[in-house]
């Protein structure tokens, strides 16, 4: 809007500038006091500094800050002579504009250092980082004033000019304003609870990678923001780095404020069965009930307008990547960058603290070394490295990850082999080093030098010059040839030192300075005596005077020469260097001075790619993590194999759980199986455990275990059904035996519980849960056993009463085949496909395991096969067929019972009429549970996806017995019998 100030009674005054013409075209001269007031015209210079020094966040007479609105103003009226009042003020919005969007960053920024509690590091970071870029976009107001300042009266400058020299700066200023309000939006002061560490780090991280993939591909003047984003991105993302390189190299979870995207549980210590599965966890995802509006309150400023009085729409949320929709949608605690190898990263530290704790115990452990010491990548940590290749990336284009990885074999470089490596290169290739390459040159030097700090070279300090000898510089060179940590003030005058060394003597203590000895006993004798006014007589505490005894006078002088040597210089000051970064003054310190001289590079670089920061943090950084997380899977499946002894460990399981050893249980299971024909309960664990102790010290395999007692059965209290086999029901069978209880039939096998303690660290992949599983196998398989073992002393009994053969007594012979026969068959099949295919499998997937997780998938599949092929796994269609099974070894044991009634009662003659109704019984219920299980067993679709189950099925229908090829039963249940098909 024009403003125009009239002044009754003023005389006009006639100027020939553009505000004069454009009065004299419309009015043509003849309208008095229409003419602005010559007064209110504005010197353009000064409003050209006013705006230079609005820009830095100055106010100034016709620009100021207004903290209601959050916004720069100028004063109303104001105008040049050759423009348009609404060109002016257009013109002065632009300027308003970007310094309000410099300012509002500042007050974030410095919210973010003042703030009551530390803020997280990566907060902390990213703040510094927007502060630097925030100090060198108004370091180019600075310099155009300092310009404007110096210009002669021939040249003045124009606001139109500095629009057009100053455009880039207010584009940057706006886009730097939505970068910081898109990290930490204003959504957050809505809410209304403490916002976690972890949530601020994701959340920066992943808006800082979305719009650097914006503008990666935007050509054309553009490469400011593009620097930006870089600048930034790399600041924030050091701390992050930083944690991932001690957790990867050091096996430490260096993470006090929780930044990180997993958890530690300390309750869980290493030697623990847990440890695997719950010590180090990801982070759970920010619940909705919490809410994090004292964290806005703290770093945000209020904006309660939705536009502000300059007239520009204030940048909204929904407009930028994570908006608030997004915000709540897709808020993660783990970045995008490293999301598909989270779970990898947690399993090297972890590997690499097992590796630590566990004891050496095999030649192969001097392959660990590096891993055990914690070397880096070539001598650099994981950010220097990072900072290096990008580096590389950006200034030349070149892809440097494999140069610093050299092989497979060695992984972690040493400084030494890189030096090597670097001659070799050089002397094969005359051209000059790149910029990275010096970069690499010169952290390597220092990174050899920066452990020895010389303080002073030969020649120490000795009775010649203590008395009173003046100090040359030729006998004593008091500047380290290095680093001085104790007085960083030398580190920056080292130079000017060593030029004027004339001046070394008035600096030393001793020459320029009486001070008081290091022995203050005659001071405190003075002080706290009686005598107090003889002592000051006596003893002279005047010490510019020196002291009455030639010894007390060395002693002094050898006090001052020590503190010259602890403190060479103490009252040395630097001079004054105007933007001095501390890592050039301070010595060299990993994590540290490098990507200070990278991140002071990219300010200034002409980047020669603007590649996305998928692959900056690919080639860059995820490259050096996925090799580091891979050499710790080797390491840890070479001592799992070697050291630990792995397989032997799993071949002790499988020699005990899937009854693979030909007697170690024996004659346990021979004393129990007698037991149990008896009647008698298995009730006492320690009768069972003498009886297995015995079993075992007598075993030709008793060498498998360690010791007999590592091996222990219990009894299960309850005998009802788990679980874990509530899909696995178990038909009971009617028995004609009276006295036979429960505790004689097969679902008494159930309640035995083997218990193998697995030596540390094997029991994180043989854990609890897996031991249930091996349990559960056990107890199916000692069910076949003593199905086999009840069909033989059933057998033995029917040959001893033979006699007159009659059909009675063939149907009953035929039974006992037909029973002793899938029992038998069954029994191979689990031999040959339980417990060596499965075995072959289990020693394959292990050799070619990367990392411990694989292994613990590895033998998970293994349980899993094996479960499936006993048919105790938790399914439903496993449960049908394990339910017939289990019917059918029932009536293994049922016949058992009949041919022992027969052999002792079987001159009755109702007992044998009951015995003939149970034949009948048994017979029938085992063709049904036969024709069931072929129609099962035999559908394409289960046995294609199950190819043991074909196994299964040409085992118990040998020769075509049950059932044809085409699918035809030849078994008919009832009293019948067989008949043809």
């Amino acid at each position: 809007m024009l403003v125009y100030c009239f002044a009754p009674g003023t005389k006009m005054e006639v100027a020939e500038s553009l505000i004069h013409k454009i009065h004299s075209s419309f009015t043509g001269g003849g309208i008095r006091f229409a003419t602005p007031v010559s007064s209110l015209r504005t010197n353009e210079l000064d409003l050209v500094r006013g705006v230079l020094q609005m820009l830095q966040g100055l106010p100034s007479s016709l620009f100021y800050w207004d903290d209601r609105a959050q916004c720069f103003h100028f004063k109303n009226g104001i105008y040049v002579s050759h423009l348009s009042q609404t060109s002016l003020y257009r013109i002065l919005d632009q300027f308003s504009y970007a310094a309000t969007c410099l300012q509002l960053v500042d007050i974030v920024v410095k919210k973010i250092e003042k703030s009551k509690s530390l803020p997280p590091p990566t907060l902390r970071a990213f703040g510094c980082s927007v502060s630097t870029w925030l100090r060198r976009v108004r370091n180019v107001a600075l310099e155009e004033e300092v310009k404007v300042n110096s210009s002669n009266d021939s040249t003045s400058p124009s606001i139109l000019g500095l629009s057009s020299s100053l455009s880039r700066l207010c584009s940057g200023a706006e886009y730097l304003f939505q970068i910081v309000h898109g990290a930490i939006p204003q959504l957050y002061s809505e809410l209304d609870s403490y916002f976690p560490a972890a949530d601020i780090a994701v959340h920066i991280l992943n808006h800082l990678y979305v719009k650097l993939n914006e503008v990666c591909l935007v050509q054309g003047g553009e490469e400011d923001a593009y620097r930006m984003l870089l600048y930034i991105l790399l600041g924030s993302l050091l701390p992050y780095i930083e944690s991932l390189d001690s957790w990867l190299f050091q096996g430490t979870l260096d993470d006090p404020f929780d930044e990180m995207f997993f958890v530690a549980n300390k309750k869980i210590a290493i030697d623990e069965t847990e440890f695997w599965e719950k010590s180090y966890q990801l982070r759970s995802a920010m619940p909705e009930k919490v809410k994090f509006a004292d964290f806005a309150s703290d770093f945000l400023p209020s904006a309660k307008e939705k536009k502000d009085v300059i007239g520009r729409a204030s940048i909204s949320l929904s407009s930028l990547p994570g908006g608030k929709d997004e915000n709540k949608r897709d808020f993660q605690v783990c970045p995008f960058f490293i999301k598909d190898i989270a779970k990898a990263i947690i399993s090297a530290g972890k590997s690499l603290q097992l590796i630590r704790h566990a004891p050496i115990t095999s030649l192969s452990a001097d392959s660990t070394d590096d891993v055990e010491n914690g070397y880096s990548i070539a001598g650099l940590t994981l950010s220097e490295v990072f900072c290096v290749s990008l580096t590389a990336l950006i200034g030349h284009g070149d892809h440097i990850a494999e140069y610093l990885w050299k092989n497979d074999k060695h992984l972690l470089g040493s400084i030494k082999e890189c030096q090597e490596r670097e001659e070799i290169d050089i002397a094969t290739n005359k051209q000059p080093k790149l910029f990275w390459q010096k970069l690499l040159d010169d952290t390597l030097a220092q990174k050899r030098d920066s452990g020895f700090v010389s303080s002073l070279q030969e020649g120490a300090i000795n009775s010649d010059n203590l008395k009173g000898g003046e100090i040359y510089s030729d006998e004593r060179d008091i500047v380290p040839q290095k680093h001085c940590p104790e007085n960083p003030a030398i580190n920056v005058c080292r130079g000017i030192l060593q030029e004027n060394r004339d001046a070394w003597s008035s600096l030393n203590i001793s020459q320029a300075f009486y001070l008081p000895p290091l022995n203050d006993e005659w001071l405190r004798q003075a002080i706290f005596s009686d005598k107090c006014a003889h002592g000051l007589t006596v003893k002279n505490t005047d010490y510019a005077s020196g002291f009455h005894s030639e010894l007390e006078n060395m002693r002094f002088r050898e006090d001052a020469k020590m503190l010259e040597v602890l403190l060479p210089f103490p009252t040395l000051l630097p001079s004054f260097q105007e933007d001095l970064q501390m890592s050039e003054v301070l010595p060299f310190q990993n994590n540290c001075t490098l990507p200070s001289r990278i991140l002071s590079w990219i300010q200034n670089v002409e980047p020669k790619s603007t590649p996305p920061p998928a692959v900056i943090l690919q080639e860059c950084l995820i490259f050096y993590i996925k090799k580091q997380a891979d050499y710790i899977g080797r390491t840890m499946l070479s001592k799992l194999l070697y050291d630990w002894r792995l397989l032997d460990e799993l071949a002790v399981l499988r020699a005990i759980y899937l009854l693979g050893s030909g007697d170690l249980l024996q004659h346990f299971l021979s004393v129990i199986f007698n037991k149990l024909d008896k009647g008698e309960s298995l009730d006492d664990d320690f009768e069972l455990n003498t009886i297995l102790q015995e079993s075992i010290r007598n075993s030709a395999d008793n060498v498998l275990l360690s010791t007999p007692d590592s091996l222990v059965v219990s009894v299960a209290k309850s005998l009802g059904f788990n679980e874990d086999e509530q899909y696995s029901p178990c038909v009971s069978v009617s028995t004609p035996r009276k006295g036979r209880g429960q505790s004689s039939g097969m679902d008494v096998l159930d309640s035995l519980k083997f218990t193998y303690k697995v030596s540390w660290p094997l029991e994180l992949i043989a854990n609890l849960e897996a031991m249930k599983k091996y349990n559960q196998v056990m107890s199916f398989l000692l069910k076949v056993k003593r199905a086999k073992f009840v069909l033989d002393k059933a057998r033995r009994w029917m040959w001893k009463g033979r006699g007159t053969v009659t059909t009675k007594q063939k149907r009953h012979w035929l039974l006992e085949q037909k029973l002793l026969h899938f029992v038998d068959a069954f029994h191979h099949y689990v031999m040959d496909r339980v417990y060596h295919n499965a075995w072959r499998e289990l020693c394959e997937g292990v050799a070619a395991a990367g990392t411990l997780d694989e292994a613990i998938e590895v033998h998970e599949a293994y349980l899993l096969s094996i479960q499936r092929q006993c048919f105790v796994v938790p399914d439903k269609l496993w449960g049908l067929i394990a339910s017939r099974i289990n019917s059918i070894l029932g009536l293994a044991l049922d016949f058992y019972s009949i041919q022992q009634n027969l052999s002792s009662g079987g001159a009755i003659s109702a007992i044998k009429a009951r015995c003939e109704k149970e034949v009948e019984r048994i017979e029938k219920q085992f063709d049904d549970c036969m024709a069931f299980l072929l129609r099962i067993l035999s559908v394409k679709l289960n046995v294609g996806q199950f190819p043991h189950l074909a196994a299964l099925v040409t085992r118990i229908n040998y020769n075509c017995f049950y059932m044809s090829d085409g699918g035809v039963l030849t078994t008919a249940p009832g009293p019948g019998g067989l008949r043809p098909a």
